[in-house]
């Protein structure tokens, strides 16, 4: 192969744009200087049996002019290694206006290096705004799959509608993923995955119990609990390699965020749930981090640096809606038992650290767009249920750090837009709520649409006990379901729709989805209305 010169080498690696890899792209260059300026392990032309590109394409973090472009090279996904020679590869790219590809914009090529599970993230940027593009990758003889993405609009557009998707908690032992084909068949213009992506856990063979249920699993987790980055590149090639899952990813740009099974469960901050000592598990977790950054499509600035991703970030739709992407867990505070109210109530405490509750509420506070969006992880809404003829809440959610939930509420209503919702998940229930706030007859402040999962917990009862407990107990809560699938956003200059679909069952192919329940907010004016 002939030698690349110091530019080809960085716009292979990607690493020529400025920002938080300025340090690392000098210090390679340097390097790369006195070593003929060439990887002298390029593996310059591979052969393949079969087809590399077995985990499909995505797209991701899209922006006015450009988003990311996604692959990861495997043509064993699910042994060790992916199959793939330990060497540096050349991936070729295009960008085309048609989904034929017949009219290709841009084109290039990206390094698929080993120390990143031969992934590829191509960022592109100079496109024009809010439309649609076609892309693919190639290797070898081999092209993969098409896929469709879309910019943005440009920040000052007066754009009067935006559609999204909410969507996560994919437990690929617990359903089949019919609702990742069904949002593929939506016409959206991009989708949140608001976390676990991945189920971090050994399969148990046979019956258990699930939900009070007798359960066995519809297909099982290849390999143990996932400690190793290893570990974890297997887990997200056994999720990769359903098809209705890549169908979505190659339907539209997504923005995602983690939430704690990416990791382990219930883990916060420096901390596991099983009182590991906090250095080992930093080792675990800035594994699990690399292993996410490989396998999704996520801008240069979420790459791990010193066991931390910046994974908060926000997005504007014209002007029409700004979206904010928070992160409640590398910075909370360990979970508490919730009978101790002081420490529930401390200010101490955070969900969201200081420093990115100063960026959300400047980001609140902008007049600008007609609408905020809060994606996250975890309700806002603090619902009550009885137990053991006891009421309480969940230590995992927003309910556990009362001082951060209060704060928040107080900053929405005292901006007093009257235009924010809130979007998350975790629950693996569809809930529906206005958001006032627990200690003050507060008036609606804002309202959430919290999506069920897409598989976890199975087909689920419909409005079940709990379901009636609930409501029963959160008198801000209009309406709650255990079956499974996503909430389809209609965002429009006067309404921000909610619509939550759910699927009779995902243990069988072919679930029929429906719209269980639509509730609309009237801009200006917070609380939810039958829509």
């Amino acid at each position: 192969m002939d030698k690349i010169n110091r530019r080809r080498f960085l716009a292979l690696s990607g690493l020529a744009t400025a920002g938080a890899w300025m340090g690392t792209a000098a210090a390679l260059a340097a390097e790369l200087d006195a070593k003929a300026l060439n990887p002298r392990n390029l593996l310059a032309t591979p052969r393949f049996a079969g087809t590399p590109f077995t985990l499909g394409v995505a797209s991701g973090d899209p922006a006015p002019d450009g988003m990311v472009l996604w692959t990861r090279l495997a043509t064993e996904p699910l042994q060790y290694g992916g199959g793939m020679p330990a060497r540096p590869l050349i991936v070729d790219w295009q960008l085309a206006d048609d989904a034929g590809m017949r009219r290709v914009l841009r084109s290039g090529s990206a390094l698929a290096h080993p120390e990143l599970g031969h992934s590829v993230h191509v960022e592109l940027e100079g496109l024009a705004p809010g439309r649609p593009y076609w892309y693919r990758f190639s290797i070898a003889g081999h092209a993969s799959a098409t896929g469709c993405t879309r910019t943005l609009p440009s920040p000052t557009a007066e754009v009067d509608r935006v559609r999204f998707a909410v969507a996560g908690c994919q437990h690929y032992e617990e359903g089949h993923y019919t609702a990742w084909r069904c949002i593929a068949e939506e016409p959206l213009d991009f989708v949140f995955h608001y976390g676990d992506y991945i189920y971090e856990g050994e399969s148990q063979p046979g019956v258990r119990r699930m939900n009070g249920q007798p359960f066995t699993n519809l297909r099982n987790h290849v390999g143990p609990q996932t400690y190793t980055l290893d570990d974890y590149r297997r887990r997200y090639a056994q999720y990769h390699s359903d098809a209705d899952l890549q169908a979505a990813h190659a339907a539209a740009p997504w923005f995602v965020t983690f939430d704690d099974h990416e990791v382990d469960n219930n883990w916060a901050g420096a901390e596991d749930q099983d009182g590991t000592p906090g250095e080992l598990f930093l080792l675990r977790r800035a594994q699990a981090f690399q292993a996410y950054y490989e396998n999704m499509p996520l801008r240069r600035s979420a790459f791990p640096r010193d066991g931390h991703m910046q994974m908060y970030r926000r997005a504007r739709y014209g002007t029409l809606m700004d979206l904010h992407l928070l992160d409640t867990r590398q910075y909370r505070s360990r979970q508490v038992d919730m009978t101790q109210r002081a420490l529930v109530e401390s200010s101490e405490r955070s969900i969201v650290g200081a420093a990115q509750e100063r960026w959300l509420f400047d980001g609140l506070s902008d007049a600008t767009p007609r609408w905020h969006t809060i994606a996250h992880q975890v309700s806002l809404g603090n619902y009550l249920r009885e137990k053991d003829g006891v009421l309480v809440s969940s230590d995992d959610q927003w309910s556990g750090y009362l001082d951060s939930r209060r704060r928040l509420l107080d900053h929405i209503q005292r901006v007093g837009f009257g235009n924010v919702v809130t979007a998350c998940g975790d629950a693996h229930r569809h809930y529906a709520s206005d958001l006032v706030q627990d200690n003050a007859d507060s008036g609606v402040i804002s309202s959430e649409f919290l999506a069920t999962s897409i598989t976890s917990g199975g087909d689920g009862q419909g409005e079940d006990a709990l379901a009636r407990n609930l409501l029963q107990h959160s008198p801000h809560l209009k309406a709650t379901t255990d079956k499974r699938g996503y909430v389809l956003c209609d965002v429009t200059r006067d309404h921000w729709i909610g619509d939550m679909k759910t699927l009779d069952q995902v243990m069988q192919p072919g679930g029929k989805l429906e719209s269980w329940r639509r509730y609309a907010i009237a801009h200006g004016r917070p609380g939810l209305q039958p829509a």
